[in-house]
């Protein structure tokens, strides 16, 4: 027993802590940094202010994660975010297809607690920095109310992934809130008064049906009127919950860091009010049984600080999709600015335009531009404020997380500091060491370099010859204008036979298109349009190309909208190889077609988007001539995801025992050997509040055995379900042959590998 009777001061508790590498924020980005540079060998200790991880996307918020794939809605094919934050989305699909929050949460504990190179401070607040001179943190000071104590942490290097910039701001680090000028960065897109200000905060809610009729007495801070009070009253409605009302949005024209409570309980009052309206005011009969299943007790929050780095992106570098020697990461979220009066404005909840492809982030954005020893990673990198609006997104800034830890891990390695790295010779150091882990990086491939697998004579027992996608599916209508997307070639004319139903004499107009940047998946370069003339009945219809593209990319064969013909589709899957629709997703601003304001900095183009398995069916025809881009080269060639070509090996669904043999002259000494495979990058994957198709990515290669030279099985997995493959061997293996031998993952799927690393 502790009986205390004297009437002294007394201190909290106290703890020195010391270590390599210190992360401030536990959200997506705060958590990738530190899992990233843990697993190189840093000491990491990670401090969260929650007493979950995941920031936004915890259970505590409950939004979805969401980055360059847009739900789907844009034309980034192929776009998800790759390396560690993949394996967790991965993970938790197979874990928790159906989304829930709850569950995410463990995924994302386990993931920190697994690497016993990080000390996790749960219900942890910074609230002080010490400095050892005026661009040099050694110090952050932070405490922990639920066990009274307080913490010294001692540091080389420093990463402020806290959201609202807490260890940079106290550190003196340069920082911005609220919109530019037009005239500093001169972006078209800077906001009106009517969107100025900062995008504000949101809080959501769920309910249930209980199967009996249930009465709500609303609290007296609850919103009254809510018809006249909130312009778009007419959106709400009892099939929509949580993520769907991402518009009850409040603070815009408030300080979001010291009103954030002022804010909070506004948004209280408006959920509870909403829910008080669809209760009593008559006009939602079915929710009579329902009931208030949750409110967020902390609002997500949007932006605050953003911090300057030795760059700033700003619209331009999005829209026009500027190169980067340092590019590092990429975006892909559509620029997406809200009305600063937020729930109140009778304006669209979001101003969402999109560029025609993925982005460049540069490494440069990271790092503070004059605290030497301190990233920033999260919505705190250094953007403009209308660059913000896209690069803010939590896929995003995961990606960007891997980022820092990497560059972390290295300049301790190397006794370097974060800028050091922007050195146009270093930088490709970092790139490698990211696209090892999956970052596939646009436009940087991995390198050859100590990869024996690029030294052996490589040989398979097959290669996908793509000359029909097999006439064995239903008919789809052509109510969309739908496109099937193929790698082809340049100079090359090309002719595809389909077959379609045709209720009455109709005219079926196909387009072959292309790109005109070779990495998009855009439709914006006409090639050739034809007009087939059909009487009624089931037919084969032969189109013949006489032009052809000027350069290797994806194309677009298109199939314009009419609701007279019916168009046979496949069961076959493949990698690589998908369709497009030119459809309307209203949740990312897709209306089936871009059309800007004048003077506002962004293109007019058509969007062209997938449909969700199980739909989405491949269009069935016959290709003449074949394309053979499903060779065993491709395993060489240092890109892990369809990327202006398919970029895999992929077998013949007939070859029941697709293998791979790798030869080398004389034995080789063999510690590790990496599979990257197919996990399909056009799915968005959302994490929580959504129920996907499936547990497992049905192009991922579940089962397959490795063997030696002497036909020894050195490994052997079955039921894969992640992207990279890692086995390392306790000794080294010498042989001078590997063999690896896979399973189809399904009759209608063949295998594939993207990549293969031997070291």
């Amino acid at each position: 027993m502790i009986h205390s009777l004297d009437n002294n001061k007394r201190e909290n508790k106290q703890e020195i802590l010391n270590t390599e590498f210190v992360v401030v924020g536990g959200g997506l980005a705060g958590v990738c940094a530190a899992v990233v540079a843990a697993r190189k060998g840093t000491k990491v200790i990670l401090i969260q202010d929650r007493p979950v991880l995941g920031g936004n996307a915890s259970s505590e918020v409950r939004m979805w994660i969401m980055g360059a794939t847009s739900h789907g809605g844009n034309n980034n094919r192929w776009s998800r975010e790759s390396g560690l934050f993949n394996e967790i989305l991965l993970d938790n699909l197979y874990r928790n297809k159906e989304g829930n929050s709850i569950v995410f949460d463990t995924i994302l504990l386990e993931k920190v607690l697994e690497e016993p190179n990080i000390t996790l401070l749960l219900n942890t607040m910074v609230f002080g920095v010490e400095k050892s001179n005026d661009e040099t943190i050694s110090t952050v000071i932070a405490f922990n109310a639920q066990n009274s104590t307080e913490y010294n942490i001692f540091g080389k290097l420093f990463c402020d992934a806290s959201g609202d910039g807490i260890l940079g701001y106290q550190a003196g680090a340069h920082f911005r809130m609220g919109a530019e000028s037009k005239e500093e960065f001169g972006e078209l897109f800077t906001p009106t008064e009517e969107y100025g200000g900062l995008l504000g905060h949101t809080i959501y809610f769920f309910s249930k049906d209980v199967g009996k009729p249930i009465k709500y007495v609303a609290p007296s801070f609850a919103l009254k009127d809510i018809p006249t009070k909130i312009p778009r009253f007419g959106n709400i409605s009892t099939n929509e919950q949580g993520n769907h009302f991402w518009w009850f949005e409040y603070g815009g024209r408030m300080d979001t860091i010291h009103q954030t409570e002022e804010i909070k309980m506004e948004l209280w009052s408006i959920v509870y009010g909403v829910w008080d309206y669809i209760k009593n005011s008559g006009n939602f009969p079915e929710a009579e049984n329902m009931t208030l299943e949750w409110v967020g007790t902390i609002p997500g929050k949007r932006e605050s600080r953003r911090f300057d780095g030795h760059y700033m992106l700003t619209q331009q570098d999005i829209v026009e999709q500027r190169e980067f020697y340092d590019a590092v990461s990429y975006g892909g979220w559509a620029i997406d600015l809200h009305p600063a009066e937020g729930v109140y404005s009778a304006k669209d909840g979001c101003n969402q335009f999109h560029s025609k492809g993925i982005y460049d982030i540069p490494y440069r954005v990271f790092v503070s531009k004059n605290i030497k020893n301190l990233f920033v990673a999260g919505r705190l990198i250094s953007a403009s404020h209308v660059a913000f609006g896209s690069t803010r997104v939590m896929a995003t800034t995961a990606h960007g997380g891997q980022v820092v830890g990497m560059a972390g891990a290295l300049c301790l390695q190397n006794g370097m500091l974060p800028a050091d790295y922007i050195d146009t010779e270093k930088i490709k150091e970092l790139q490698q060491e990211l696209n090892l882990i999956g970052q596939s990086i646009q436009n940087v491939p991995l390198s050859s370099k100590g990869n024996l697998a690029a030294e052996a004579k490589i040989q398979s027992s097959s290669s996908l010859e793509l000359k029909q996608i097999a006439f064995d599916g239903t008919w789809t209508p052509l109510v969309y204008s739908s496109a099937q997307i193929l790698p082809l070639k340049a100079n090359v004319k090309y002719s595809f036979e389909i077959e379609v139903d045709v209720a009455r004499d109709s005219k079926l107009e196909v387009e072959l298109q292309g790109s005109m940047k070779v990495q998009n998946y855009t439709p914006d370069l006409m090639i050739e349009s034809k007009l087939i003339d059909l009487k009624p009945g089931i037919q084969k219809v032969k189109i013949d190309f006489s032009e052809s593209l000027t350069a290797d990319q994806y194309a677009f064969v298109i199939f314009r909208e009419n609701k007279d013909i019916q168009i046979r589709c496949s069961e076959q899957r493949m990698t690589g190889i998908v369709t497009a629709y030119n459809k309307i997703n209203k949740a990312v601003n897709n209306y089936g077609k871009q059309t800007p304001p004048e003077n506002s900095g962004f293109d007019s183009f058509e969007f062209w988007t997938p449909e969700r398995r199980p739909k989405g069916h491949n269009i069935a025809m016959n290709i003449s001539p074949s394309l053979n881009d499903f060779a065993v080269e491709n395993i060489i060639n240092g890109i892990i995801r369809p990327y202006i070509r398919p970029n895999a090996w992929v077998a013949d669904l007939k070859d029941l025992q697709p293998t791979l043999k790798l030869n080398w002259n004389e034995k080789k000494s063999i510690n590790s050997i990496q599979l990257f495979l197919d996990c399909d990058y056009d799915h968005p994957m959302e994490n929580v509040n959504w129920d996907h198709p499936e547990y497992v990515i049905p192009f991922v290669l579940r089962n397959y055995k490795i063997m030696d030279d002497n036909g020894n099985t050195i490994a052997e997995t079955n039921a894969n379900y992640q992207a990279i493959n890692t086995i390392k061997f306790d000794v080294p293996l010498n042989t001078k042959e590997l063999s690896i031998v896979c399973e189809h993952p399904s009759d209608i799927v063949p295998a594939s590998i993207f990549q293969i690393i031997v070291s």
